[in-house]
């Protein structure tokens, strides 16, 4: 015999929620599978939830969007960080430089490795140690290290940090758009769970057939089990 699944997404809980409201609409009181309370709870609760479900889903289309750019901005000042810390080092090894200019950008003097750079917040800590210690190697009179510029540098670093900030902002929108579903859906579960079991119990006296496709009407869905399914499709005369 199939048995009865309740909705196990956000899209299938508003869907069936949506069925039961129309139904609630288009059926007078007194031919409604369901109670007046039940509809009552229907009607207050809905709204909110298709509410929340839409907010949800444009700001995690936004921040979808949003991430494209900010992986470009990443990759595009970690090129840059890491260059400019290969020409100091190259002309550390030419002579141009002297091996101390290392401790501008926070570095011991005899520290060659570029750092990688793994995560946001050590390309945040770099960024700030590079764009300073050149600001004071210049400010004492020495030669600025070019290709890349600091200033080139600088403006990578702070397109980056915008891109940042704003996918930062972009994911606590959603978390909290996520935390308000999640306390709707427990709601939302319940009225379903309520409306399904009226259905049911005003059907209950038809024939299991006629039953469950009079509560289909109302959103109710049923599954076969897979060896049910395998029999139903071996005799498909087998009643829905």
């Amino acid at each position: 015999m199939p048995y009865r699944r309740l909705p196990n997404t956000d899209l299938a809980r508003f869907r069936a929620l949506r069925i039961a409201y129309e139904k609630g609409k288009e059926l007078p009181p007194f031919k409604l599978a369901f109670s007046q309370e039940t509809l009552q709870r229907l009607n207050s609760s809905l709204p909110g939830f298709e509410k929340i479900l839409l907010e949800c889903r444009q700001a995690f289309n936004k921040q979808v969007n949003s991430s494209k750019e900010y992986k470009k901005s990443l990759q595009k000042v970690k090129l840059y960080m890491s260059h400019f810390i290969q020409v100091v080092n190259m002309a550390i090894a030419r002579g141009d430089l002297r091996s101390t200019d290392r401790e501008y950008f926070g570095f011991s003097h005899d520290q060659k490795k570029v750092p990688a750079f793994q995560t946001e917040t050590s390309v945040i800590k770099w960024g700030e140690k590079l764009i300073q210690g050149e600001s004071r190697r210049l400010m004492n009179g020495l030669t600025p290290v070019s290709n890349p510029t600091i200033a080139l540098v600088k403006v990578k670093y702070e397109t980056f940090l915008e891109t940042y900030i704003f996918q930062k902002m972009l994911q606590k929108n959603l978390q909290r758009c996520q935390t308000k579903l999640s306390e709707l859906r427990i709601t939302a579960d319940d009225i379903i769970v309520t409306i399904w079991n009226e259905v049911e119990d005003y059907y209950k006296d038809l024939p299991e057939e006629h039953k469950r496709n009079n509560s289909r009407i109302y959103g109710v869905v049923y599954f076969y089990r897979r060896n049910e399914l395998r029999k139903k499709n071996e005799n498909p005369a087998l009643p829905v």
